[in-house]
């Protein structure tokens, strides 16, 4: 098996999946949780990119959930968000968040 087969993308184990539960938990123990799901899944395989694939899969949401909440506002989302309004914009493109 070559390296490249060897590694594990996230959709190859179903991303970081957290079972939904009907308590509250903080976003680090559902991050916690998500993980070691995705480490479980890995089965003895490679894996790469992890601090990126995480950091997408947060600031995804984030982003999207910010503009809908702000109405599309990006002088308003970015100085939530404690960042630049470039930034921001480069981060919804990225994304494809309108």
């Amino acid at each position: 098996m070559n390296l490249e087969s060897s590694i594990l993308t996230r959709t190859d184990v179903g991303a970081f999946a957290v079972p939904k539960q009907q308590k509250h938990e903080p976003l680090s123990d559902c991050v916690r949780t998500a993980l070691d799901n995705y480490f479980n899944h890995l089965d003895g395989h490679g894996s790469q990119d992890l601090y990126r694939m995480v950091i997408e899969e947060v600031e995804r949401p984030l982003f999207s959930c910010v503009m809908q909440h702000l109405g599309g506002n990006q002088t308003r989302a970015a100085e939530l968000l404690g960042i630049s309004r470039s930034t921001l914009r480069k981060k919804l493109a990225l994304y494809d968040i309108d």
